[in-house]
């Protein structure tokens, strides 16, 4: 991929030099581990709005199922799970 774009940025000197200092002992060019961190940086990011995403959408659904009467009380979902646990106990 051509490089094209330039990314100019301030930071403090003792970062900069332990930061070149890493580079040089992974003989890596600092140009290339900060597309690193920033590929990483990116997909994180995206990960993360997805997984908000998906949330929001399980928790509106749970909301529907709710208003639309469709919803089980806490009650009723503990002894569900409660009656699986004794069939799975008891067959051991």
């Amino acid at each position: 991929m051509p490089k094209e774009a330039v990314f100019t940025m301030k930071l403090e000197p003792d970062l900069r030099a332990e930061f070149m200092a890493e580079a040089e002992a992974a003989h890596r060019p600092a140009s290339q581990v900060m597309r690193e961190l920033m590929r990483e940086f990116i997909q994180r990011q995206r990960q993360a709005r997805e997984y908000d995403a998906f949330l929001r959408d399980k928790v509106e659904a749970g909301r529907a199922s709710m208003a639309a009467d469709r919803g089980r009380s806490n009650e009723e979902v503990e002894g569900d799970f409660a009656a699986r646990r004794a069939a799975v106990t008891g067959r051991r």
